[in-house]
């Protein structure tokens, strides 16, 4: 393995705030809006059905987006919201964060090489352990700090990991430190591979597994603007309308668990959704699990939301989704 280094914080100040105060009080609106608005939820299912919606099994990993947080922040909370209870539940150890490549060209999955994750609010170290485990199966290569530190979607999750983690800290001592895993999943053929390599791993208790990933990118600029596909079941007068479609085809597959299902839903529509390989070693590790006996889990869409609604073909748009995968109990 290459020589360790500090991960800087390299796109704060840019995609995100890079004040400290700013920025928690930033993701703490967010988180705020979210709780809130699951409240309100809890109270309109408890005066239609006479019970809330409840906790459920504790949540052991989260589907969240990447995009600066002028745009996807409020989406990503909906996910984040998710650690914050899990946290609050008790769970401690490592988050382990699979993000995709857009610039590095990377055809298996390399490890994080630094030694801790700076953050403007809070630097979070880097679970070496676990590290070296990857590394010694021979099949995960590791990142330099230039690949590491260029790579914005692993960069987006983590003030809110730090941001959780200290405020919980400030209001109670006792919950333990946290360490953090970025995994960055590239253009691999072996989703599967991968997939059945982590299981083991991702099912651990001391895991929490965040994945990375923006939904379609729209628009001439992506080079992907259909209005229409062959076998969609309804028509729709508007862009955006028809974006949400193909996005909900893919979240249906993906909340299925089903990666095979996924892979034939992405060789169709294409969709360009840039964790699509982060997604399938996720779900492969998932279905292992289960066929395992390891951990089974739900998996659930719990926000949507587009940068724009795109009435014309000229325009553009990109989708965050947000989802939690909870242990069944």
């Amino acid at each position: 393995m290459a020589k360790e280094y500090i991960r800087r914080a390299h796109h704060a100040g840019s995609w995100y705030e890079d004040d400290p105060q700013t920025l928690s009080d930033m993701l703490k609106e967010f988180l705020d809006e979210t709780e809130t608005e699951h409240s309100n939820a809890n109270a309109a299912m408890t005066t239609r059905s006479g019970e809330g919606t409840g906790a459920g099994g504790l949540p052991r990993g989260i589907i969240a987006p990447h995009a600066g947080y002028s745009y996807s922040g409020p989406t990503a909370a909906h996910a984040y919201a998710n650690l914050k209870e899990a946290l609050m539940r008790g769970w401690s150890g490592t988050v382990v964060v699979l993000h995709p490549s857009h610039h590095a060209y990377l055809d298996g999955c390399a490890v994080s090489g630094a030694s801790v994750i700076e953050t403007p609010i809070y630097d979070i170290p880097v679970d070496k352990n676990l590290r070296l485990e990857l590394i010694q199966t021979g099949q995960f290569s590791s990142m330099n700090r230039k690949m590491d530190e260029m790579e914005h979607s692993g960069e987006m999750q983590y003030p809110y990991i730090a941001h959780i983690y200290t405020e919980l800290k400030s209001v109670n001592e006792s919950i333990p430190p946290i360490q953090i895993l970025p995994i960055m999943i590239g253009a691999t053929s072996q989703s599967k591979h991968f997939g059945h390599l982590l299981a083991p791993i991702l099912s651990r208790s001391n895991i929490f597994t965040v994945i990375s990933t923006d939904f379609c990118h729209w628009g001439s600029r992506f080079g992907y603007s259909p209005t229409d596909a062959p076998d969609q079941t309804q028509s729709f007068t508007k862009i955006h309308e028809f974006i949400e479609w193909l996005d909900r085809q893919g979240m249906e597959k993906i909340s299925l668990q089903d990666p095979g299902a996924f892979a034939k839903y992405m060789k169709r529509y294409r969709n360009t959704i840039c964790g699509r390989y982060p997604i399938g070693v996720y779900l492969n590790a998932l279905e292992k699990g289960k066929e395992s006996g390891l951990e089974e889990v739900t998996l659930q869409f719990v926000k949507y939301a587009q940068s724009s609604k795109v009435k014309s073909i000229r325009e553009s748009s990109v989708s965050y989704a947000s989802a939690v995968a909870r242990k069944i109990i």
